[in-house]
């Protein structure tokens, strides 16, 4: 409309005497100057070296309908040379999404002119609009290939040339390199520039659906673009010294050029007005260019040598370059409003519908993840436009809406879809002993998101989008709140965080939820509800890992008791015992493995179960139970230590906490910091204690119950050691037949570990201080030197059925050496499980010499006493 109303204006004024629409010889200096412009930017159009002939064209577009409007004349053959234009360039962008069609724009503004071309041209021209659509689209791709060659080609020479100091030598030479690289990224900037805004414009104007390979594409060129201007601004400190010196060069170029020709001018002797107004043009483009490179100087330059190049002053070899370095010198001089200029991507925010598509692209691709940099610096341009909006009360308003709408799309397309595929990585990690999916990378793929998180923060607004802080934030929070919901989840989620920091870098925060629960999921206030569910059902593992116990105890030994008492099983120990002591001499003090193998069958013969237990398997169930409740006393013990020592691993001395109440009082603070003091000092001392006190469960639990299993009512129990020999054959029986389980199809009653009962027979035999009579039998010293024998002999016999080559034999050889091993190895398990156990209830010390410790301990105290009295 703004044209439309200055082309439409009169400019005739009879009231004035001026009559501008009659003028002939201005209308045919304003046709030949509107030819003489289209012929000098035509050949330009859509060259590598074409930086602004769109805009010109447009412009001498806009001055033939003036010159129409006012003379009401036309020149059909330029009016076809416009229009042939068009096959190059269908469209022109004025600015942001505002394309322009010359030919719609031409044909509507000059009707005299439409009316002599034929119809079928017109509409081949409007065809074409689509043709060059559908081969711009097909093009991209290639597009991209080059441009990316090209840019960081251009990239690396940038790099390369400025990091150089100048050398005085060679400094003609240097500047012209850098001045050359510089215009070549203004070059390709304007190329990339003009290729987005065309096919995204004339795309949106005609309506047209872009594919997803295009927005990739097209995508691609506007990081390509931000490349160019990011490269620029990072070496602008060495850029903007080098144009000083580009600039006087180039001067110097240009000033030799028009001294020639005003010597040539001046070497002529024939005096003319003409002649000398050349001679003054040229000495005042001399004028102009002695001086720094304005624009208003360099129109000056551009003005005179319109008047100075008249009369061939200068040879057509030496104009070309004059006109170049001075080409050059108008593009160096505004090089960075230029880059700016052609490098501003406002126009994104017309289109920011191709943004999902990108994002997703950059989360598929996670390789060149770094790009989004650019993209990110893109969509920034848009908010000094912004910052100028009418239509709204604020500008704030549009800037919070943009701002939100970007960052819903990016979380949304990448963020989330990031922190969802890193949890779903580490829980199929951590779980990968499940039977999941097929997570072969060869056959599903791989893709590695670590890339994300070396990325340096992305700018945004005013914000810093941190994508390593983000994730790792969602999964502390995730983690956090799931294991709040199932505490029993709490080692899985710690080794995923360990498995984020392996993996992925990320530093994880720790829950610092309470230590109460246990790997095999059962919480611990349930357990002390039903603990006599939970040690009939729970094997103990002691390299893993309180008044309940002390009740549950007093029933489990009253049965151990009876079990004790009854007069099958007292009488066979008796006569064991009795028989132990008159061959041990010939036995080498050893207790027989074929006696303890006897007693366990023999049991058998006074009844079983309806399950298949014998009495000693109950009781042996029941020694477990008892070894299950000390362990599980040792594990909540463990527990409550590591808390306390959690919460006071800041104070540097547990026997030298100062008194920060006194401290305050001194310093004479005010009431509410002293009552802060004093309520710090009774947290220390709570924790102080709580980490001290209560660290001898055991030997509270041996204590208690030891006085009376070693009273003279209980003389049944004093057998107990020899009834260990053949509770552990059962034992390993036992273990065996769990173990077998594991490997089948049906796997209730399989386990690989019950040191329970291990742990059960030492608190026992402490009870009964019978640590050295069980040591006196030498049982597990038998035990290996019976299987040690077995498996010699059946070695023997290998070697005599290889010899006789009889593979039947010797396939039951192997088989009977097998089955020789896995029972010594469970025995050796059993007694090192055995020695482990003995540790936690002080197994180097006889009950006398315990008494004598705790009264030589009560004399020192005595001792200590009388002395600080005196």
């Amino acid at each position: 409309m703004i044209l439309q109303a200055c082309v439409e204006q009169r400019f005739d004024d009879p009231g004035e005497g001026v009559v501008v629409s009659k003028n002939s010889a201005f209308a045919e200096e304003f046709a030949f100057n509107i030819r003489s412009i289209f012929t000098s930017i035509e050949s330009k159009i859509g060259e590598p070296s074409e930086i602004d002939q769109r805009d010109k064209y447009a412009a001498v577009c806009s001055l033939f309908v003036l010159h129409f409007h006012i003379f009401r004349s036309v020149d059909k053959k330029l009016f076809k040379s416009l229009l042939d234009v068009c096959k190059k360039v269908p469209a022109v962008t004025l600015i942001a999404n505002i394309i322009w069609f010359p030919d719609t724009f031409l044909i509507a503004k000059v009707p005299a002119a439409a009316k002599l071309m034929d119809k079928k041209s017109l509409q081949n021209i409007r065809a074409q609009r689509d043709t060059y659509l559908q081969q711009r689209a097909q093009m991209l791709t290639k597009d991209v290939q080059s441009y990316y060659v090209l840019v960081t080609s251009w990239m690396m020479k940038m790099e390369s040339i400025v990091s150089k100091d100048l050398k005085s030598n060679k400094l003609a030479e240097d500047l012209n390199s850098r001045c050359n690289v510089f215009v070549q990224g203004v070059l390709y900037a304007y190329s990339i520039n003009t290729i987005i805004k065309t096919t995204m414009n004339m795309y949106m104007s005609m309506q047209r659906p872009m594919t997803k390979t295009s927005v990739k594409a097209l995508c691609r060129l506007v990081e390509l673009l931000k490349a160019v201007e990011h490269t620029f601004h990072r070496r602008s400190m060495v850029v903007a010294d080098s144009i000083s010196h580009i600039t006087q060069q180039l001067e110097s170029q240009a000033l030799h050029a028009i001294g020639i020709a005003k010597k040539r001018v001046i070497s002529d002797k024939k005096y003319s007005e003409q002649r000398l107004d050349v001679l003054s043009s040229l000495v005042l483009a001399e004028n102009a260019l002695n001086g720094p490179s304005t624009k208003e100087r360099r129109l000056v330059v551009s003005l005179a040598l319109c008047v100075g190049t008249q009369l061939k002053t200068f040879k057509d070899e030496e104009l070309f370059p004059l006109q170049l370095v001075l080409k050059k010198l108008d593009l160096i001089s505004e090089l960075s409003e230029r880059v700016k200029l052609k490098c501003d991507c406002s126009f994104l925010y017309w289109h920011r519908a191709v943004i999902p598509i990108y994002l997703d692209d950059v989360y598929d691709n996670a390789v060149d993840a770094a790009r989004i940099h650019y993209m990110f610096s893109a969509l920034r341009d848009s908010v000094p436009s912004m910052l100028h909006a009418k239509h709204m009360d604020s500008c704030d308003q549009l800037l919070e809406s943009y701002d939100k709408e970007i960052m819903d799309v990016f979380n949304e397309h990448l963020l989330d879809k990031l922190c969802k595929e890193i949890e779903k990585d580490l829980r199929l990690s951590v779980h990968k002993h499940l039977k999941l999916d097929d997570r072969n990378p060869f056959k599903v793929g791989m893709k590695d998101l670590a890339h994300f998180f070396s990325l340096k923060p992305i700018r945004f607004f005013n914000r810093f989008i941190h994508i390593k802080a983000y994730v790792t934030h969602y999964l502390d929070k995730t983690f956090y709140n799931l294991t709040t919901v199932a505490l029993h989840d709490w080692a899985t989620y710690s080794e995923m965080r360990n498995l984020a920091t392996q993996r992925y870098g990320l530093t994880m925060t720790e829950a610092h939820l309470p230590s109460q629960t246990l790997e095999q999921g059962l919480d611990v206030l349930e357990i002390m509800r039903n603990i006599h569910v939970f040690v009939s059902r729970y094997l103990y593992n002691l390299n893993n890992q309180v008044n309940f116990t002390y009740q549950f105890l007093r029933k489990k030994f009253y049965i151990f008791s009876q079990f004790m008492y009854d007069e099958h099983i007292k009488s066979r120990l008796i006569k064991d015992i009795r028989f132990f002591r008159e061959t041990k001499d010939q036995s080498d003090q050893k207790y027989p493995f074929e006696r303890a193998e006897k007693f366990n069958r023999g049991i058998r013969k006074l009844g079983i179960t309806p399950d298949g237990q014998s009495y000693l398997d109950q009781f042996r169930q029941l020694i477990s139970q008892i070894g299950n409740a000390m362990g599980y006393v040792r594990m909540i013990r463990s527990g409550g230590l590591h808390c306390c020592s959690s919460a006071i691993r800041f104070v540097p001395d547990l026997e030298d906490i100062v008194n920060f109440e006194e401290l305050v009082k001194e310093e004479g603070l005010s009431e509410e910091t002293q009552k802060a003091a004093s309520v710090l000092d009774s947290v220390l001392e709570d924790l102080t204690s709580n980490s001290a006190e209560g660290t001898e469960y055991f030997k509270m639990l041996v204590a208690v119950f030891a006085p009376e299993f070693r009273s003279i009512k209980n003389m049944h129990l004093r057998n107990f050691y020899m009834i260990v020999p053949p509770l552990t054959v059962n034992f390993v029986e036992h273990s065996i037949s769990c173990k077998e389980k594991l490997n089948k199809k049906n796997k209730s009653g399989a386990a690989f570990t019950d040191d329970g009962f291990a742990m059960g027979v030492a608190y026992i035999l402490k009870l009964l201080d019978q640590y050295l009579e069980f040591d006196s039998l030498h049982w597990f010293q038998a035990v290996r030197d019976k299987y040690k024998k077995e498996m010699n002999a059946v070695v023997k016999e290998q070697n005599v059925q290889t010899a006789n080559q009889d593979e039947n034999l010797l396939h039951t050889m192997n088989l009977t050496q097998k089955r020789l091993d896995v029972c010594l190895q469970e025995f050796e398990l059993l007694y090192f499980s055995l020695s482990s156990a003995r540790i936690f209830f002080r197994a180097d010390k006889t009950a006398a010499e315990e008494t004598q410790e705790k009264g030589q301990l009560s004399c020192e105290f005595i001792h200590f006493i009388l002395i600080s009295n005196y």
